[in-house]
């Protein structure tokens, strides 16, 4: 999603559906299975919804150990005390209502062979098929000194909930004339331009609260998506509170010392009064588990189907695939849940999946009342998802009337959203 698109009207359209892929005439055909979905973020719970609506004598067990879901988009607005974590939250009631199976437990064993899973309290659920939905989980060793007890001074709130949290108490703690440090590694990484929002959404925070503050961005990429927006708007409205160190400017970290809350980077060392560091990424735990991620630490899967490319009858959606042009963003994650269910039914039926067309919108909000949007079409080629023609992105130079208007959609996209994944 790094190639801008150019026409606006495709973001409009993709707004009123929040995520969507072309349904294959298949999705209501009747064939009997069982099929366990594991990890209730957007791609799991979306897949699970979309299986049972599809068919409601397909036995549909989603494995999730958290009662509630803490939502990542909009959590950045919670970081800068525009928003309660209460309206990130969202439970399973009403998947279970739907006839969802709904087990509150993690995962500890996968025996591909026999097709069965194994829970922490010891119980072997069978499958036909299983979908795997972990999210992200960090790749500690490639960041010196970053692990979970570092986490805990230096919050990555990469993952939305208590450190969310914990980075809103530093906020707010930190004295006026402060800085903070915000580090942002390689892709590919969750939702590439929310680093970026959030050192917006804070300097927007600093502005109003602690204007002698500032924001340092260290960069281990050169360029970023949308990144004329990002500057633009920081420009317009915080002036030079925010500094960016770009990777040939020496903004790549290479280690961290959490007891001195100092960060090392190749040309030198910082030592904030605030530091959010957030480690490179990888699939999370449970597909190693499976044996569906690669020497990458992703999960390659064929993009007709989403079925693991290391692992039979195993699917894998959202951020942990390796999707080729489709980003990892929450609209993506819910768009590939659907789209997997649906070749999820065909496969059970014996019958071909018809290749999906996936669609996805990305919003950004600066500060209150101005945001961008990013949209994009992708399709199958080859091993990976393309972008195809039909996306867009909004224009630099547009006044400030449309910026208002888009933050006004970004909004209803995620009251969409959230209802369309959690009911």
């Amino acid at each position: 999603m790094n190639a801008p698109v150019t026409r606006r009207n495709a973001v409009l359209g993709i707004t009123a559906a929040a995520t969507s892929f072309a349904v294959p005439s298949i999705l209501r055909a009747q064939s009997a299975g069982r099929v366990v979905v594991v990890g209730g973020g957007f791609g799991g719970a979306a897949c699970a919804r979309a299986l049972k609506r599809a068919q409601g004598n397909l036995q549909v067990i989603l494995i999730e150990p958290n009662a509630v879901f803490t939502s990542c988009p909009f959590s950045n607005e919670v970081i800068a005390g525009l928003r309660d974590i209460d309206a990130q939250q969202f439970g399973y009631d009403k998947l279970a209502a739907q006839g969802v199976t709904v087990i509150g437990q993690a995962v500890t064993t996968i025996e591909t062979q026999r097709r069965s899973i194994l829970t922490a309290d010891g119980v072997a659920l069978p499958y036909d098929r299983l979908v795997l939905s972990p999210g992200i989980d960090f790749h500690f060793e490639a960041l010196p000194g970053y692990d979970e007890a570092a986490a805990e001074k230096m919050p990555h709130a990469w993952k939305a909930g208590a450190q969310t949290l914990l980075l809103r108490k530093q906020l707010e703690a930190m004295p006026d004339g402060g800085t903070v440090a915000i580090t942002i590694p390689a892709n590919p990484s969750r939702c590439p331009p929310a680093p970026y929002e959030r050192a917006s959404l804070i300097a927007h925070y600093l502005k109003i609260n602690k204007p002698r503050s500032k924001v340092l961005v260290l960069d281990a990429k050169d360029t970023f998506s949308q990144q004329r927006l990002f500057e633009r708007a920081w420009k317009e409205l915080y002036g030079d509170m925010i500094e960016r160190i770009a990777l040939s400017q020496g903004g790549r970290v290479t280690s961290v010392d959490a007891s001195t809350k100092t960060i090392v980077t190749e040309f030198g060392n910082y030592t904030p009064d605030v530091a959010n560091v957030i480690p490179p990424q990888r699939a999370g735990l449970i597909a190693g588990i499976a044996g569906a991620a690669d020497a990458t630490g992703w999960c390659p899967i064929d993009p007709a189907t989403f079925e693991s490319k290391l692992v039979p009858n195993i699917h894998v959606v959202g951020d942990a695939c390796l999707g080729g042009g489709i980003p990892k963003s929450a609209s993506a994650a819910s768009a590939q849940g659907k789209a997997c269910a649906a070749a999820i039914v065909s496969l059970l039926a014996g019958r071909t999946p018809e290749a999906p067309r996936l669609t996805g919108v990305c919003y950004n909000t600066v500060a209150p009342g101005y945001g961008f949007s990013l949209a994009g079409n992708y399709q199958p080629k080859g091993d990976i998802f393309a972008e195809v023609e039909g996306g867009a992105t909004s224009p630099v130079d547009a006044p400030r009337e449309l910026r208002a208007r888009e933050a006004a959609e970004a909004e209803r996209w995620f009251q969409t959203i959230t209802a369309d994944t959690f009911g």
